[in-house]
């Protein structure tokens, strides 16, 4: 059963134009016309380029950035165009992981105050049951509950980020955005926080959007991958499916990135090296939005846009798809 359901979003942002004798306005056109689904208790892996969307679709998803255009229905509810008010009751049940740790926790309040916020916001617990509660959302988390009276400041990196997502499950959610939770902290903790947010998501039942750069990270905790390019998703696929044989260009290109520890095989490999710059958001290219920096590309690519196929395991984005 699907928990969310996204349907054609759009989000377009207004900029001011550059330069003193071009003050027009431009649109960004930052998430365009996606459409995903994500099942109760799956991980959905979010992967592209920086300034690709990834980041901008978790947070319309959560209604933070309201959409442009399109539909999102969580929980067999459409919430594409509830007010704040009405969205507060479904605040506990959809939560976000913030990218870094140092800027996500407000350094004047404590790890208690940090946590407690959302269960005092949402009544969810009574004066004297918080702190117990508190107490053991960071020990569930890893931290040291004795240190509920510390500041961010008083915790490393690794730690900060452990706060944050003991405050996003603090109202046990059905959903979390992960925003690149672990693109901020050194390798060796990389895979401590990846382990927790796997046992949480047994635990608990959630279902995440898992949004990254590092491919590898996302292969490990991921059950499905979404690849963006410039606003579109251009493939889906089961993640065993796609790192085996991925169909979409873009995407083997992404995964001829991955370093190979063995240096044999690394010398051996072929990576496809994308030509040329990525176009700008503002004035994205007609048909295929790949079709600028595509070894493939052929007159059908520069016109006419490709729709979302079965191909294989995958769904696809291309008029040309791998073999």
């Amino acid at each position: 059963m699907n928990l969310l359901e996204i349907k054609n979003l759009t989000k377009e942002f207004s900029a001011p134009g550059s330069g003193i004798f071009n003050r027009k306005k431009k649109i960004v056109h930052a998430v365009s016309d996606v459409t995903l689904n994500l099942a109760e208790g799956e991980t959905l892996g979010l992967v592209g380029e920086s300034g690709c969307g990834k980041s901008t679709l978790g947070r319309t998803l959560l209604k933070l950035y309201e959409p442009t255009s399109g539909q999102i229905i969580f929980a067999g509810q459409d919430i594409t165009h509830l007010s704040p008010r009405e969205m507060k009751p479904l605040r506990s049940q959809m939560q976000i992981i913030f990218q870094d740790p140092y800027s996500s926790l407000n350094p004047r309040h404590t790890v208690g105050e940090i946590v407690g916020a959302s269960l005092r916001i949402h009544r969810k617990s009574s004066k004297t049951s918080e702190k117990s509660e508190i107490k053991q959302l960071m020990e569930r988390v890893g931290l040291n509950p004795e240190h509920i009276n510390r500041y961010p400041h008083e915790f490393s990196g690794g730690q900060r980020q452990r706060i944050g997502i003991a405050r996003a499950i603090a109202l046990r959610p059905k959903f979390i955005v992960c925003d690149e939770p672990v693109s901020a902290l050194d390798v060796s903790i990389q895979a401590q926080v990846i382990n927790l947010l796997d046992d949480l998501k047994r635990d608990f039942g959630l279902s995440y959007i898992f949004i990254a750069h590092n491919l590898s990270v996302v292969q490990h905790i991921s059950d499905r991958v979404a690849v963006m390019y410039l606003g579109k998703v251009v493939e889906v696929a089961r993640t065993q499916d796609l790192y085996a044989s991925s169909k979409h260009p873009y995407t083997r290109a992404l995964l001829s990135a991955i370093p190979v520890p063995d240096p044999e095989k690394e010398r051996s490999r072929k990576q496809i090296l994308l030509q040329g710059e990525i176009p700008s958001s503002t004035n994205p290219p007609s048909g295929c939005v790949f079709n600028t920096r595509c070894w493939k590309a052929q007159e059908k690519c520069r016109t006419l846009e490709p729709k979302l196929t079965k191909v294989g395991a995958s769904e696809v984005a291309c008029h040309f798809p791998e073999d």
